[in-house]
């Protein structure tokens, strides 16, 4: 269960802005973010210019680089107007949104992304792009999204199904206490699943809860051992639908971690995401911090 992932405290924070509303929204979330890290913030602008550059003339390309400068400067100055003593950089980069992004949370750490975009041609954020910026990352990447929906609740909410879900409950609970709030641990079973398994006997489903009792039993023990002083609540349920508890328990939450979980040979860079990650991503009612799998285990959720 060990990884080569910084944790939230010691992890600068990214954020791509595009010019629209959620973007904007995006990066003053990042900002209060990287406060709460005591980390800088970085502020990226994939202008596209060096995809551009065959057809489009160069005194376009350049109003299109003022623009971006305009726009990051703008950016950084509301996010310094907000947050006076946080640290600041931007970047104007000439490569597409997602090179970008990928890019410097690999050289920096977490990504933030608004939950859309401009659309159409200068369409930088989720969709399309924000699903492949989530899809293919490989450092943590946030969605913002449900922001103006609710007040904050001081609690993380983080998807537990197994034990190799520790390290996302450890990212869950650094937040918490970030955050001075409380962390719920939910774990969540379709009971579809196990219909194979449950038709022969009579008590199977008694038994398979168990099962899965004891593996939130686990990842809770051991984040209760590591932070001690944090309010930690374990949840267990049964459903139809995984993603769906997971969206309704969202609207009680501040933030929602939990892991990408990719399956082998899946074929499009968005399928390469579990189907609660990807219906969270679109649905949630808080921001969600998607963490990449990393190694061969590998689930459906």
């Amino acid at each position: 269960m060990e990884s080569t992932f910084r944790t939230p405290d010691t992890s600068t924070v990214v954020v791509g802005v595009d010019g629209s509303a959620p973007a904007r929204d995006a990066a003053m979330w990042a900002a209060g973010e990287a406060e709460r890290r005591q980390r800088p913030l970085h502020i990226v602008h994939g202008a596209d210019t060096d995809g551009r550059a065959l057809y489009v003339p160069a005194e376009t390309l350049e109003q299109v680089r003022a623009a971006g400068r305009g726009l990051l400067d703008d950016t950084a100055k509301a996010v310094t107007d907000e947050y006076p003593g946080l640290r600041v950089s931007t970047e104007l980069s000439p490569a597409d949104a997602v090179s970008s992004l990928h890019r410097a949370g690999a050289l920096h750490g977490t990504v933030v992304v608004g939950n859309r975009g401009l659309g159409g041609f200068t369409s930088l954020m989720l969709g399309s792009v924000g699903l492949d910026v989530a899809a293919a990352a490989t450092t943590p990447v946030i969605v913002v999204r449900g922001t103006e929906e609710a007040e904050e609740t001081g609690t993380v909410l983080a998807a537990v199904r197994d034990e190799h879900d520790l390290l996302y409950a450890r990212y869950a609970a650094r937040e918490a206490e970030l955050r001075k709030g409380s962390l719920r641990l939910l774990h969540v079973w379709n009971v579809l699943e196990s219909v194979g398994e449950v038709v022969s006997m009579l008590d199977g489903v008694d038994a398979i809860a168990g099962a899965h009792a004891d593996a939130l039993r686990a990842v809770t023990d051991a984040v209760r051992e590591e932070y001690p002083d944090l309010d930690v609540r374990a949840d267990a349920e049964k459903s139809v639908s995984v993603a769906g508890v997971l969206v309704e328990a969202s609207r009680h939450a501040d933030l929602l971690v939990m892991g990408g979980r990719r399956a082998p040979g899946a074929l499009g860079i968005t399928r390469s995401l579990g189907r609660a990650a990807h219906s969270l991503l679109h649905h949630a009612h808080c921001p969600v911090l998607l963490i990449p799998r990393t190694g061969s285990d590998f689930g459906s959720t």
